[in-house]
């Protein structure tokens, strides 16, 4: 039987610089315009079905943009838009996308909020984050490794629906060659976080956590950390709450579409058993975000 193969982390975005502060002169690959059709070719050469749109700006229109090109690209399985979950018109707001049934869940940019206690504290950002689960919307959490520990209550807190870790909590992989130390606090927090049954987690954007500014493609001690995170992560949540995601167009930062796809592929294939390489490139996807295929 053939895998079918998700990709659960793809953005697509027309560029304009002041949506995108982020992306800085130094980035050109990215200061364009990145649709579904340009990643597709990709997609079809290393056999992956579909895909999860994942916001990239933290605006009104971001969800329906999303929601507008997976109506017309039907590979586009299922959208993470964003909302201001802060909002006192949140569940009008939900309401108005309740016919849409490829959006799957919300996302919002924790990793550069300048006070993430201040929101995940928030009581109007909690209300939000229950009104979504109340939905059984999925909520994806992006925080670097650093802010791993600031988020374990608060997603203990939030288990009536799936919680979904982005890009393995983003350990610093670029200082482990030397100073191989520095992984212990990102590893012990993931294994708290992972005690938690309803979190799961994508294994996705660590092409970008290497020292990507300094080479042309992740080298070998590049891969062999990016393994060890990914073991690190299977050990902790096991093979049922584990999802591939390419992170495109930003892993081009660092690899191509296709060298991303090798680097799961080869530890998969090392890693797990049949049913569970089933599982992790697309079976759990359709479970944990409510896919219809």
């Amino acid at each position: 039987m053939a895998t079918m193969k998700i990709d659960t982390h793809q953005h697509f975005w027309h560029f304009e610089p002041q949506d995108f502060p982020w992306i800085s002169e130094d980035m050109p690959i990215l200061r364009r315009h990145q649709g579904p059709a340009d990643s597709r070719p990709d997609m079809d050469r290393c056999g992956v079905l579909g895909v999860i749109a994942v916001q990239a700006r933290c605006g009104p229109e971001e969800t329906d943009f999303l929601l507008n090109l997976a109506a017309h690209h039907p590979h586009i399985l299922g959208v993470v838009g964003w909302t201001d979950l802060t909002s006192t018109t949140l569940e009008a707001d939900l309401a108005r996308w309740h016919g849409h049934a490829k959006l799957r869940g919300f996302r919002h940019l924790l990793q550069d909020e300048p006070d993430l206690a201040a929101v995940i504290n928030n009581p109007a950002f909690n209300q939000g984050i229950a009104c979504l689960q109340r939905r059984q919307l999925v909520y994806d959490v992006l925080v670097f490794a650093h802010q791993l520990p600031s988020v374990i209550d608060f997603c203990a807190c939030h288990d009536q629906h799936a919680l979904v870790l982005d890009h393995v909590g983003k350990p610093a992989v670029r200082d482990w060659q030397q100073h191989p130390e520095s992984r212990r606090p990102w590893t012990h927090h993931l294994q708290q976080l992972a005690r938690l049954p309803h979190v799961s987690c994508k294994l996705s954007g660590l092409v970008t956590e290497a020292d990507w500014q300094h080479q042309d493609d992740p080298g070998a001690a590049d891969i062999q950390h990016i393994e060890q995170c990914f073991d690190v992560a299977l050990e902790a949540f096991g093979p049922a709450r584990l999802m591939f995601g390419s992170d495109w167009p930003v892993c081009q930062l660092a690899a191509d579409y296709q060298g991303v796809h090798a680097i799961a592929q080869r530890w998969a294939a090392s890693r797990l058993d049949h049913a569970q390489q089933q599982a992790f490139w697309g079976g759990n996807a359709v479970r944990i975000y409510g896919l219809t295929i």
